[in-house]
């Protein structure tokens, strides 16, 4: 799809131009890529990733015991951003509930089946992981890419986000797609720690020279303008991503994987 809508300061480039001149911009103009018909807005839930207590999953084993797996207190973002992204892609309005639905409802159970998704198989909470290693360097080293070409991953996170991650979320948002972002806030090697992280969606990014604006939809914040900003000049260089809301700085910040789904309990 090349249909992401691209704006430039002035003037603007219509939809219907090749995304390719979003990029030969001259400089000193910004340039806006978006998901066409995306917003947090229209498109988001409209209530809060604030869960009641409830488990996860409920395993009965032989009718011995229950065992129960999870809290959604804890938080659905990943489901909460799958769902936003199912909805979207199938052109379906989010319900207009301002209230999280309860333990047991289909929209509930919905949510937590791609919160499980949301993992990957373990992918995604491995990422964050590695991405918490207080091991990796604040800036690039130059023997990290001597121990790339031998299967171990040593490049600091400011690499990461500028070489690896955001080429990969912008390849997205240029063919009009979302894309599924996970952020890291803690460096520590505790696994405990991962339920610091954070998921959300990306629908679109401005781009001024190398100072890279992405526009986000959170859970946590329904209805906001959200913006995940960096300076992707200097990849060998260290970054902390701008975050706008009052939640736990970043450290980091990785695109995830996402397959979508047909949200028929919203039909």
């Amino acid at each position: 799809m090349l249909d992401a809508l691209i704006q430039t300061a002035a003037p603007t480039i219509g939809a219907a131009r090749a995304i390719g001149a979003a990029r030969s911009i001259e400089e000193g103009k910004m340039a806006t890529v978006l998901v066409p018909g995306f917003s947090p807005q229209a498109s988001g839930f409209r209530f809060r990733n604030a869960f009641a207590p409830a488990p996860i999953r409920e395993l009965r084993l032989q009718g011995v015991a229950t065992l129960t797996i999870g809290d959604a207190a804890n938080g659905l973002c990943g489901g909460m951003s799958f769902s936003a992204a199912d909805l979207h892609r199938a052109s379906v309005a989010p319900p207009s509930d301002t209230t999280p639905p309860v333990a047991g409802s289909p929209a509930f159970d919905y949510i937590v089946n791609r919160q499980i998704a949301s993992f990957a198989g373990g992918i995604v909470p491995l990422r964050f992981y590695r991405l918490m290693d207080p091991r990796r360097p604040e800036r690039e080293p130059f023997w990290a890419p001597w121990l790339g070409w031998a299967g171990l991953d040593r490049h600091s996170r400011t690499y990461v986000m500028v070489r690896e991650e955001w080429p990969r979320i912008r390849s997205d948002l240029d063919q009009g797609k979302l894309s599924m972002i996970g952020l890291v806030r803690v460096i520590d090697r505790d696994p405990r720690k991962l339920s610091s992280n954070h998921q959300v969606v990306a629908y679109g990014y401005d781009l001024q020279g190398s100072q890279v604006t992405l526009r986000i939809y959170d859970p946590n914040w329904p209805g906001e303008e959200v913006t995940l900003g960096f300076d992707a000049a200097d990849p060998n260089g260290s970054i902390r991503p701008a975050y706008s809301t009052t939640d736990a700085p970043l450290v980091c910040f990785f695109r995830a994987p996402y397959e979508a789904q047909e949200p028929t309990v919203w039909r």
